[in-house]
């Protein structure tokens, strides 16, 4: 879809980038992530207000650095390099980067020389991020110093006339104490874009574009239970009434209880359009003996498009399919740099549902992170209990369950998680956390129970904090928790002997185990 206020982010593979896009949504300004080779061509057919150049872990003078085309300077636009972006603007712009003396990580004094138009509404001083073993040596030809640091006597530079700023340190971190104002200056001030990025405004051109791409056909959905799919379908229902059809396909992978629950809260939401269709015992009997992660996926894939072209044949006059991709499925799909990142594993979200289907695909959601989605649900009256839903992989607990998937393992992990949700509840962690969930791991334990010796069952409880799920960090929960936990698990799961919590971080692990 086509924003008026836009605001490009080249990505040079840094790992803060999308975080960038994000501080600047919060703005109320659209912005997006395109690869540093994006063509100029393609940069003017987007029109963008302004263009912010991301970090990235190279040194713009090694062999093979990525590089911009460097027209971009001549747009007439504003541009904001950060970090390595700061730098490919100076080598580009005749001036020199060399290797710091002393490599900066982390918090550094901004002495700001300027306020106008970059550091307006600052202090005399500030506290920034600095991640960077070069720095910039030679300001290029129109450039001058407006703020430095100890170590980096050119921490901030401008050339007002041309609205080309630079910034070696990271405004986009939250330990930038003053990034949000800073990036409000370039944004708003210096790009002009108008805050109309609001959950109210997508709604009412989404729904437009629905309407206008539907004409008077009809969509079907497939609805997983989770706030991806809700969101998405809620969305083209307010687009196109009751021209949606849904179906939930119950894959016997859900939580404790889960399919039968989610059959009754949609049945309410969709009405007569809705459909449930309770297959565990076919995705069981497809994932028998597979233990690799990536097989159990595409099996779990290919079962369910074949059971939903059964229940979508059955509508013979639906031209149409709604998937809940998000933001982030597409950046980890998909490369945006082209080579900084790699795929990290297959989202069952972009996948080749509508060709084997020969439908039309509709992606209302692709635009926008996790909690952005919850804010266009709010607005479109679905309920909390939906809403605050944790995340929940595509695949369900097949993913969670580390080795073979076998009923009697499917039942134990059910058992564990559903106390490990209950007692986060009941403590009031659980909308605290980003997501939590219990994993069977692979592998048996020695035990003593009732003067017995066991060899039993691992499990491992998971829980993570986070804004959007590209970066994590674990749950903090108290000991006195865990304690429970760990004592009703092992007491009330038969065939569990040893409870284990997972502290690690995303990056370098993902959320996930598998």
């Amino acid at each position: 879809m086509k924003h008026d206020d836009l605001i490009l982010i080249l990505d040079f593979g840094s790992q803060y980038t999308q975080l960038i896009t994000r501080k600047v949504r919060e703005l109320g300004v659209y912005s997006e992530i395109k690869p540093y080779f994006f063509s100029i061509d393609e940069i003017r057919a987007l029109a963008p207000r302004g263009i912010i150049l991301s970090g990235g872990p190279d040194s713009v003078y090694a062999d093979g650095a990525p590089k911009p085309d460097q027209r971009l300077f001549e747009l007439g636009i504003p541009v904001l390099g950060i970090c390595y972006g700061m730098q490919i603007m100076t080598d580009f712009l005749g001036g020199k980067v060399a290797p710091a003396s002393h490599r900066e990580y982390g918090r550094a004094s901004l002495q700001i020389l300027d306020h106008e138009p970059l550091f307006l509404s600052l202090g005399e001083s500030t506290q920034v991020w600095m991640s960077h073993g070069d720095r910039v040596e030679v300001l290029p030809e129109g450039f001058r110093t407006i703020a430095q640091t100890d170590n980096a006597p050119h921490a901030a530079i401008a050339d007002v006339g041309r609205r080309l700023f630079g910034l070696q340190f990271h405004p986009e971190v939250s330990h930038t104490e003053q990034g949000k104002t800073l990036l409000h200056n370039f944004v708003i001030g210096l790009c002009g874009c108008s805050a109309t990025w609001t959950p109210e405004n997508f709604i009412e051109e989404n729904t437009r574009a629905i309407r206008e791409q539907v004409g008077d056909g009809h969509v079907i959905c497939a609805l997983s239970g989770g706030v991806d799919s809700a969101v998405a379908a809620a969305l083209v229902k307010e687009a196109i009434g009751d021209r949606l059809h849904t179906i939930f396909v119950d894959t016997g992978l859900m939580r404790q209880n889960e399919g039968q629950e989610v059959d009754a809260r949609f049945s309410e939401l969709f009405g007569p359009g809705f459909r449930a269709v309770h297959a565990g015992e076919r995705f069981l009997a497809k994932l028998a003996g597979v233990a690799d992660p990536e097989k159990k996926r595409k099996i779990i894939g290919e079962e369910f498009i074949r059971i939903f072209e059964e229940e979508a044949n059955k509508l013979d006059e639906v031209e149409w399919l709604v998937q809940g991709t998000l933001y982030p499925d597409v950046i980890e799909s998909i490369s945006p740099a082209g080579g900084p990142s790699v795929t990290i594993k297959t989202h069952h979200n972009v996948g080749g549902l509508p060709e084997k289907m020969h439908l039309k695909l509709i992606e209302p959601l692709r635009e926008l992170f996790k909690d952005e989605v919850r804010n266009v649900g709010r607005s479109l009256g679905l309920p909390q209990d939906i809403l605050g839903r944790h995340p929940f992989p595509g695949p369900g607990l097949a993913v969670r369950i580390l080795g073979e998937i076998t009923p009697e393992r499917v039942a134990t992990l059910q058992q564990a998680d559903a106390i490990f949700i209950q007692e986060l509840r009941n403590s009031g962690w659980y909308d605290r956390i980003w997501q939590a969930f219990a994993v069977l791991l692979p592998i048996n334990t020695v035990g003593v129970m009732g003067d017995q010796r066991t060899y039993e069952n691992t499990v491992a409880l998971r829980a993570v904090t986070s804004v959007d799920g590209m970066t994590a960090d674990w749950g903090k929960l108290p000991y006195e928790l865990l304690a429970l936990l760990s004592n009703r698990i092992i007491n009330e799961v038969q065939g569990v002997n040893r409870v284990v919590y997972d502290i690690s971080s995303k990056p370098p692990a993902t959320i996930e185990w598998e």
